[in-house]
């Protein structure tokens, strides 16, 4: 498969909350991005964690979504309409007998208007490259029998459908206690990254907690670059999971791991006068006017800090 590209720039392109409703949630504890309703707050945030999950883990993660064939390059997701319009589809791979697989994240019900938005996707990309084209849908809605065809005339069309509250997050939890550290591979770490999503009887916060815990240590076979990035996804989704609260009793196990250190010692090299607590919260908004695609020069504006504290602090973030 040709190299995947760099979660910076990937986060950047598909974390698109609003600003100003968002800061107005910011906390004053540093190790908080958020408070209030999450849901409202960050109702892509979801899409996008999932995108890199399968941006960086699609090879552990398609047989583990059921989809037996391996992909063997990622393929362009920007479509040109005749109207120039830009369809921007979520992923697209080409996979071993030339067809391409689409995959959509939906964390709502799959409506008629989803499934007609996604039949344009597909008979757009077959068009304009002359390609067969597949439809995997993945649906974290708590509904059990999500939506997969729409009668068309003549026609039927029909979507799959991966059901992630299918799955039980208790057993892959289990699985890992039942293993030594020297025998988990990336394999059984990145599903624990989507249990939030799940169905189980362990509480999603407890879940996150958990996870937290397992990607905070080392494994010989799971290189630390990895564990960072997997720590992102199952972070950007407890931000749209759980409510202020929790997300206050489960600081301390984000800020043992990879990615909390990182967001404390960037707040503490900018050395501000005022204390360490400002230092890291200046750190939490830096990074979040980033990933909304604000360019380093808007976000030293916007934030009234030198642009070259803006600079250091994204060089200094390698795997956000």
């Amino acid at each position: 498969m040709q190299e995947k590209p760099n979660v910076k720039t990937h986060l950047k392109t598909n974390l698109n909350t609003d600003l100003n409703t968002n800061d107005k949630n910011l906390t004053q504890n540093g190790s908080d991005v958020v408070a209030g309703n999450q849901e409202a707050v960050y109702p892509q945030l979801e899409d996008a964690a999932l995108k890199v999950a399968v941006q960086f883990f699609s090879d552990e993660l398609f047989p583990y979504l059921g989809m037996d064939e391996k992909p063997v390059a990622v393929m362009p997701t920007e479509m040109v309409h005749l109207e120039v319009k830009k369809m921007y589809e979520d992923f697209n791979f080409l996979m071993r007998d030339n067809s391409w697989l689409h995959i959509e994240f939906e964390s709502d019900s799959i409506t008629k208007k989803d499934l007609r938005r996604f039949r344009e996707y597909e008979a757009v990309t077959s068009s304009t490259y002359g390609v067969d084209v597949t439809t995997v849908v993945v649906c974290s809605a708590k509904v059990k029998h999500p939506m997969s065809e729409l009668r068309a005339g003549m026609n039927t069309y029909r979507v799959k459908i991966v059901r992630l509250r299918d799955t039980d997050a208790d057993a892959i939890l289990r699985n890992l206690s039942e293993k030594e550290n020297s025998q988990i591979s990336k394999n059984d770490l990145v599903p624990l990254v989507l249990t939030p999503l799940m169905d189980g009887d362990i509480s999603e916060k407890e879940r996150i907690r958990q996870g937290f815990k397992w990607l905070n240590r080392k494994y010989p076979e799971v290189a630390e670059q990895d564990l960072g990035r997997m720590q992102a996804v199952l972070y950007a989704l407890a931000v749209k999971t759980l409510n202020s609260e929790d997300l206050e009793e489960i600081k301390e196990a984000i800020s043992m791991t990879i990615l909390g250190q990182m967001l404390v010692e960037d707040g503490i090299k900018i050395g501000k006068q005022e204390g360490k607590q400002e230092g890291i919260q200046e750190v939490i908004n830096v990074l979040k006017l980033y990933v909304q695609g604000e360019s380093p020069e808007t976000i030293a504006k916007k934030l009234q800090i030198p642009l070259d504290e803006v600079s250091k602090i994204l060089e200094d973030s390698t795997f956000i």
